[in-house]
């Protein structure tokens, strides 16, 4: 799993006349700016696309965002993995029901019909938590996130959110609390991009939205974690007596 993902809604109040039908949605009643990000369980915000309008959804937001960009041009190494007995090309990320069904994505079960499937659906609700938990963590941390937006321009705003979310990560990692240790010194491998439009990238696109995929690993992960769960049921008790025999 490489995170959590999940958009946050920042009130604008300051936002020009002219725009209040780009950035209002029917739900919020007011000028919002979107902020789509994906954390990690020790709250580390990975990825952070922010300035889209407030009047679209979450679906339009990730088709604009650039967080498929590396799986689809091979700028970013592949990660496989093996559960239940397969091996998948790319991680995923945990999402709710609103986003597509892509390979990279794992959504939960709406309806669930065995406890198989309700384990699952606990599990992956459970995880998913961790972005809001970022969220909360961010507002709560910079007070200027918790009120709405005054500047009236959009760059000026993200510029304030960004600089916030590096702040934020900054001090996870003056913490000791990040689950990855920056090393400053570490040579990473650059690898050359694959050209927009070609067989390559358009190949790589295809498996990133690939819907069976998303079923299978959907599934594959229900096993594991169902069969995981029963192991630790089974485990016999252990005898803690020599522990305070003094």
């Amino acid at each position: 799993m490489l995170g959590s993902l999940d958009c946050l809604h920042w009130p604008w109040t300051t936002c020009p006349s002219a725009w209040h039908g780009q950035f209002t949605r029917g739900d919020k009643t007011h000028p919002t700016v979107i902020l789509e990000a994906v954390a990690s369980q020790d709250l580390w915000i990975w990825h952070a696309f922010f300035g889209a309008p407030g009047s679209i959804n979450d679906i339009n937001v990730l088709n604009m965002s650039p967080l498929f960009d590396g799986f689809c041009n091979g700028s970013a190494p592949d990660c496989p993995f093996q559960v239940n007995g397969t091996t998948y090309k790319y991680g995923y990320y945990l999402v709710d029901g609103i986003y597509p069904e892509y390979a990279v994505l794992v959504k939960s079960l709406t309806c669930p019909g065995d406890a198989k499937r309700m384990k699952f659906k606990v599990a992956q609700e459970r995880a998913r938590k961790d972005v809001e938990r970022a969220f909360g963590v961010l507002k709560k941390r910079w007070q200027i996130l918790e009120n709405p937006a005054r500047p009236r321009s959009v760059d000026k705003l993200s510029r304030i959110m960004y600089a916030c979310i590096i702040l934020h990560n900054m001090i996870i990692e003056d913490q000791g609390k990040a689950i990855c240790q920056y090393v400053e010194n570490e040579e990473v491998p650059s690898i050359p991009p694959i050209e927009l439009g070609s067989p390559p990238y358009v190949a790589r696109r295809r498996e990133v939205r690939n819907n069976q995929k998303h079923h299978e690993i959907r599934a594959d992960l229900a096993e594991h974690i169902y069969r995981l769960q029963n192991m630790d049921l089974n485990m016999p008790p252990q005898d803690d007596s020599e522990e305070y025999s003094d």
